[in-house]
């Protein structure tokens, strides 16, 4: 038997009462790629980040190369042999690729860097991973499949014998995930112990020897992949039998989108008779939930993703009951930019849409595209009856279109600028009195806010950066919800990443009582299928940057998304 590169036993970890790692085993030999299965919060992360010396586990041993450990430090990881290849880079753009490999490892000669002698080595260990690319050449002019490569290489150059790739073809079109597929078989051959992290069951069918699913933070399934099916894997993922995705949500698979490029038109299954979603008051008391199911009241009709505006064919109700459908508040019709496209959809007045799909199914950048911090090619966006274009921010809020970034803190946050100013920028001048700031009324429209979000401590003056990861997302949200301040569509990308359970409940209620209360159109993006079921009246299946399926009413379900994204072929380009 080939001897192990990696072998973990009964790692555990905890964080407060909740248990990330619960008594994992995971057993790697050299010279085999070893897939890391499981949806979010499976633990996935929390053993990737024991192993590179983040957290300490609590209990267990990690033994690599032969040597046991209780924890590792980052220091000691590196020094094991262990290098993690992160979605997020460690690449430094304005150094050159030599600079980067060698970065904190420096070769010197006479007290200086020794450049001739780090761009030898540089060079072939470029040749060993295949890169197109120079030692002299500045990483931030690369493609980020180079760069990808440039960091392997600088793992390379520390001797590690374990290769843990996390996510790794997420930000790669599908030419470059083929070849970056290549590299890893050449490592492979090559004697290194691989950990492969991905959602993309075709990866893991073309790359994998072994398979480990977690679920939970326990070892929910390990085999060999030989003979293994993707309908075993799926099974795996989700904890149940695979369940009969509807035609409308499965993955149409690259050339098969229906003429226009507007992916499926849906009709809305059946919910139960008499039943529909209602929200809590905005700012009002009840449910902390997002949205609870209740006898006949307000409706809030599903609409057809197609690019034509058209809605798609409501639920069967009750006789007696039947209402108009909501007027479409955003249509976007064969909109097309860097990396996805085309994409057709339409969301209703009052109507909370979902996108659902996998790391790099381009999500995120038909989000940014609708807000302008992205250049569209092609298409045509409708707020209610107006047209808009908007090719930077301040033109979408002009018509009325809203964003809250995933990435609040870089994109979203002044950290040093007090909650109350963070929570009014955008209406400051409404309030404004004779071009001066009316503070009073600031004043009433925080307290408000805060009140309506749950805002903890609701301080004016304490600086945002000072706040929780959840209070600084219900800082971002009151800009938008707010008396002051009012958009036609709110656009959210992953809109509780980060966040604890009862604030993730509280951001729920806040954005399901404005598209109740006062019509507001939601489409937002999210990688974690139970807030899309808590969230959403509906859900749109996105890979390769299209709108491939639907699923909505009672077949809006956890399982039913894992089915639908692992049973969809990415086209080629999308990330």
């Amino acid at each position: 038997m080939t001897a192990p590169g990696l072998s973990i036993r009964g790692l555990t970890k905890s964080f407060g009462g909740v248990r990330a790692l619960d008594g994992v085993d995971l057993t790697v030999p050299m010279g085999q790629v070893h897939a890391l299965l499981g949806h979010n919060g499976a633990g996935k992360s929390t053993l990737i980040k024991c192993l590179g010396g983040a957290y300490p586990p609590d209990a267990g041993t990690i033994e690599v190369g032969g040597v046991s450990y209780a924890r590792l430090s980052p220091r000691e990881s590196i020094a094991a042999g262990v290098a993690i290849i992160f979605q997020t880079l460690s690449v430094v753009d304005a150094l050159t690729v030599a600079e980067n490999i060698f970065l904190g490892q420096e070769w010197t000669r006479y007290g200086r860097i020794d450049r001739r002698a780090q761009e030898e080595v540089a060079a072939g260990l470029l040749e060993r991973v295949a890169a197109k690319c120079s030692p002299r050449d500045r990483v931030g002019e690369l493609p980020m499949a180079q760069r990808q490569l440039v960091e392997i290489a600088k793992a390379l150059s520390r001797s590690a014998s374990v290769l843990v790739l996390d996510e790794p073809t997420a930000a790669l079109s599908g030419t470059e995930a083929d070849a970056l597929a290549e590299r890893v078989e050449d490592l492979r051959t090559q004697g290194l112990a691989i950990v492969y992290v991905t959602h993309l069951l075709s990866e893991v069918e073309r790359l994998a020897d072994e398979v480990t699913v977690l679920r939970d933070g326990r070892v929910a399934h390990h085999a060999p992949m030989a003979g293994r099916t993707r309908r075993e894997l799926v099974e795996s993922i989700t904890g149940g039998p695979l369940e009969s995705t509807p035609r409308r949500a499965r993955g149409l698979g690259r050339g098969h989108a229906p003429p226009g490029g507007e992916g499926p038109t849906a009709e809305a299954p059946d919910r139960p008779p008499g039943r529909e979603r209602l929200a809590a008051p905005l700012g009002g008391e009840g449910s902390s939930a997002g949205a609870v199911d209740r006898p006949s009241g307000r409706e809030c009709p599903p609409a057809a993703h197609g690019g034509d505006g058209s809605t798609a064919d409501a639920a069967d109700r009750p006789p007696g009951r039947e209402r108009p459908p909501a007027p479409p508040r955003l249509t976007v019709h064969g909109l097309r930019g860097p990396g996805f496209g085309p994409v057709g959809l339409t969301v209703a007045e009052g109507e909370r849409v979902g996108l659902y799909g996998l790391i790099g199914s381009g999500r995120t950048r038909i989000l940014e595209t609708l807000y302008g911090r992205r250049p569209a090619s092609a298409g045509t966006v409708r707020v209610g009856d107006r047209t808009v274009t908007p090719a930077r921010p301040a033109e979408a809020l002009a018509a009325g279109i809203a964003l809250v970034p995933a990435d609040r803190r870089a994109q979203a946050l002044f950290p040093s600028l007090s909650a109350q100013d963070n929570a009014l920028l955008p209406s400051v001048r409404p309030l404004a009195r004779y071009g001066v700031r009316a503070l009073g009324a600031e004043r009433r429209v925080f307290d408000a806010v805060a009140t309506a979000v749950g805002l903890r401590p609701a301080r004016p003056g304490l600086p945002a950066g000072a706040f929780s990861g959840g209070n600084q997302q219900k800082l971002v949200l009151g800009r938008w919800t707010n008396e002051a301040r009012h958009v036609d569509v709110l656009l959210l990308d992953e809109p509780t990443q980060g966040v604890d359970v009862g604030a993730r409940q509280e951001i729920h209620r806040v954005v399901s009582s404005l598209a109740a209360e006062r019509g507001t159109a939601v489409l937002f993006a999210s990688s974690d299928p139970e807030e899309i079921v808590a969230l959403a009246d509906r859900c749109l299946i996105v890979a390769g940057g299209q709108v491939v399926g639907e699923l909505s009413g009672a077949g809006l379900t956890e399982q039913a998304l894992l089915s639908a994204v692992h049973d969809t072929v990415p086209a080629e380009g999308a990330a």
